[in-house]
């Protein structure tokens, strides 16, 4: 018998190597085995945990801690190595909510097609400096609410020490000035908006969110980044033909001229704008959960909202890409017209009426039910589902919007960040 527990002892010993890194017994090494929970509305196992439940570290599919993910030591061995550049990625995509990042070119774009012109070189650089400007809105906001979120989130990026303070802000200071140098390249009418839009951030983000003020704020964030793009596409300068040829311009340069040339943008801005709000007042219980009336209410402002876009007349038709409003013909304007108020959703059997519905159905079917599940439950997982659902949501309120203004392939752009924001959602929460 004693030569048997021998070889069973020798044959254990051979067998532990095999077993996967970081794994033996069932259990990560020197961790102690915690419950795993697998609830895809708060984002564990994929995504950051839910705000309610600080307690454990986000795991992966076999419980084990994410490598390099806390503040304390990594993991030895040759896993630490690999996933130190990956967890710094991984903190920095939390840090800067990159799944949210795709309903930011929209803005720009429908910016675009209110004005009647097709993307060009100044609805580029809008959408660059609307990107950098939203990205430093996202480091200032955890850097500001650093100590907050070591009570209520310290899975974030900063309180778990995966990112200092000074880095956040320092990246906040380089991304505003990286989107106020590119609206300056579109010259000094969207340099103005960006330079507005960059105040309401930072004054958001270090004081207003936390008044009453909070919500509008955002809101008039939202709105002047749709008019970043209108303004940046009506007034930038065409490049110069050779070198040292003047730019030519041909459009208006200045603030009042520029306003004049973007007035038609404003409905758009403001529905965007409503939008926003209702989504950030949703949001300011995401932590705790607890309110009913805030979702309900958002949930008929979305329907407003999506009724107002299937409604919304337009005197004029947008022109191909670089014409004026002067070049569009009235007979031209009047039939586009009758064609869009006919019927209560007008003719669908035109191609971009029906676009324009097709968009805003997709519009109410992201937003509105976890809007609906929210106030029928209002818990802190099903709220920050419904504020991701409302983030997700400005895609195709986006492209309604640049439909209904006769943009239909602009509309189709736009729809198609749609999968790319959802998958990338699956991994890194956009709230």
């Amino acid at each position: 018998m004693r030569w048997r527990r021998s070889a069973l002892t020798a044959l254990l010993a051979a067998a532990l190597p095999v077993l996967p890194d970081g794994r033996r017994n069932g259990f990560a090494h020197g961790v102690a085995p915690t419950a795993v929970t697998d609830d895809s509305l708060s984002g564990a196992g994929g995504t950051a945990p839910a705000p309610d439940r600080p307690g454990p570290h986000p795991a992966d599919r076999n419980g084990e801690r994410a490598a390099g993910f806390g503040p304390g030591p990594a993991p030895a061995g040759r896993r630490a190595g690999r996933g130190a550049p990956r967890a710094r990625l991984r903190a920095w995509a939390e840090l800067l909510r990159v799944s949210a990042l795709f309903s930011v070119p929209g803005d720009a774009l429908a910016g675009a097609a209110a004005v009647g012109r097709g993307p060009g070189r100044g609805t580029a650089l809008a959408m660059g400096a609307s990107l950098c400007l939203y990205e430093a809105g996202m480091a200032l906001n955890d850097w500001a609410d650093r100590e907050e979120d070591a009570v209520d989130r310290p899975h974030r990026p900063i309180p778990s020490g995966r990112v200092s303070p000074a880095a956040a802000l320092g990246a906040a200071g380089i991304l505003t000035a990286a989107g106020l140098a590119l609206a300056a390249r579109a010259g000094r009418p969207a340099l103005t908006v960006a330079t507005g839009l960059a105040a309401t951030v930072w004054a958001y983000d270090l004081h207003l969110k936390h008044t009453k003020a909070g919500p509008a704020a955002m809101a008039a964030a939202r709105s002047l980044d749709l008019l970043l793009g209108a303004t940046a596409t009506a007034t930038a300068s065409t490049p110069p033909a050779g070198p040292g040829a003047p730019a030519r311009r041909g459009r208006p340069d200045n603030v009042a001229g520029a306003a004049t040339a973007c007035a038609p943008a404003l409905p758009a801005a403001l529905m965007l704008g409503a939008h926003t709000y209702g989504v950030t007042a949703v949001s300011r219980h995401e932590a705790q959960g607890g309110s009913t009336g805030a979702p309900l209410a958002v949930l008929a402002t979305t329907t407003a909202l999506a009724a107002a876009v299937l409604r919304e007349s337009r005197e004029r038709t947008p022109g191909r890409p670089g014409a004026t409003g002067a070049d569009a013909h009235a007979h031209v304007r009047a039939a586009v017209a009758r064609r869009l108020d006919a019927g209560p959703l007008g003719n669908v059997a035109d191609p971009v009426r029906l676009l324009a519905v097709a968009f805003t159905a997709a519009y109410l079917r992201t937003a509105g039910p976890p809007l609906l599940h929210a106030a029928l439950n209002p818990s802190a997982p099903l709220t920050q589902r419904a504020v991701g659902g409302g983030i997700r949501a400005m895609i195709p309120l986006q492209a309604a919007l640049a439909a209904r203004a006769g943009a239909p392939v602009t509309g189709a752009a736009v729809m198609g960040l749609v999968p790319l924001a959802r998958a990338l959602s699956r991994k890194v929460s956009p709230t």
